[in-house]
């Protein structure tokens, strides 16, 4: 079915339950004309006289009394799913499809989508949570939060949360056996947690920076992870030091469990983006979403 066997069905129904041309056509909003052409391209197409016209009244032949009661149900269907996708277009509802890291959620993003679940009941949020760079269109995901260094160039993307520093840090355990690396060659001799991008890359060079001087050290050790969170809780365990976003452990750091060392050497980056594909309109529940983050970032 082409988009003018649609109009017309729907024109021979708006007519049929009218009885009237004129009438037909208010309620579909358009000319009594426009209502006419489609209901005689219709009849055209399928050979048949489906109305009968006179100066007093507009009555459904046999065949066309037929045919609406075969198709009315379906035509019936239809509108209401045209209507029904149409709400999506007007007011935040559906479902906010989101890919993010775990390590961004608990001290900077929950706050944000707990209030958001409460202000908007009728979203209903999914939370995919990925370290690597994954497509998020393919995904089917609304939107995606990275590393502004890792969101794809070709999104549109906007700051929820930064800046942020990378430090290194490890557990009074840790420190209770190995001594505090002073520089960071010293940590060619730890043990160093690392983390793995997906199935390939191993973020093994650390990064960092003193006195404007940026500068790379490779680490090794036993243990690497695709997990933050194994990794925060190995670092936690003491077997090791790992490279963590400091304002990611920010309860652990004030509980004294995990101490940075090289503080004077932490790596500083841009923030946290939420990052979405170009489009000309950005569905109102991705919209409502962005305007929330936007107001709970004024209040850090």
């Amino acid at each position: 079915m082409n988009s003018d066997q649609l109009s017309g069905l729907m024109a021979l129904k708006a007519v049929a339950e009218k009885e009237n041309f004129t009438l037909g056509a208010e309620a579909l909003g358009i000319s009594p004309s426009a209502i006419s052409q489609a209901i005689r391209q219709l009849e055209k197409r399928l050979g048949v006289a489906l109305l009968s016209r006179t100066t007093r009244s507009t009555k459904l032949t046999e065949a066309g009394e037929r045919f609406l009661q075969e198709a009315g149900p379906a035509l019936d269907q239809i509108i209401t799913a045209l209507n029904n996708v149409g709400t999506f277009a007007e007011k935040p509802t559906g479902t906010l499809r989101l890919n993010l890291p775990r390590i961004v959620y608990p001290n900077i993003l929950e706050p944000m989508v707990t209030s958001f679940a409460k202000k908007y009941p009728e979203i209903t949020i999914e939370l995919y949570f990925e370290d690597e760079l994954s497509d998020i269109v393919s995904g089917g995901f609304d939107a995606g939060i990275r590393l502004t260094e890792l969101t794809a160039k070709d999104m549109v993307a906007f700051k929820i949360f930064g800046p942020i520093r990378h430090v290194v840090v490890g557990s009074p355990k840790y420190f209770k056996k190995n001594p505090r690396p002073k520089t960071p060659k010293d940590l060619l001799n730890h043990n160093c947690i690392c983390f793995r991008f997906g199935k390939a890359s191993i973020y093994d060079r650390w990064e960092f920076e003193h006195k404007g001087v940026d500068s790379q050290v490779q680490v090794k050790g036993s243990i690497i992870s695709n997990d933050s969170f194994a990794m925060l809780n190995a670092a936690l365990n003491g077997i090791g030091l790992t490279y963590y976003i400091e304002e990611t452990i920010k309860d652990e750091l004030k509980s004294g469990k995990l101490e940075i060392v090289l503080d004077n050497y932490a790596c500083k980056g841009d923030g946290f983006y939420l990052y979405f594909p170009k489009r000309s309109q950005v569905m109102p529940k991705l919209r409502a979403f962005i305007e929330h983050i936007q107001l709970e970032m004024k209040k850090i």
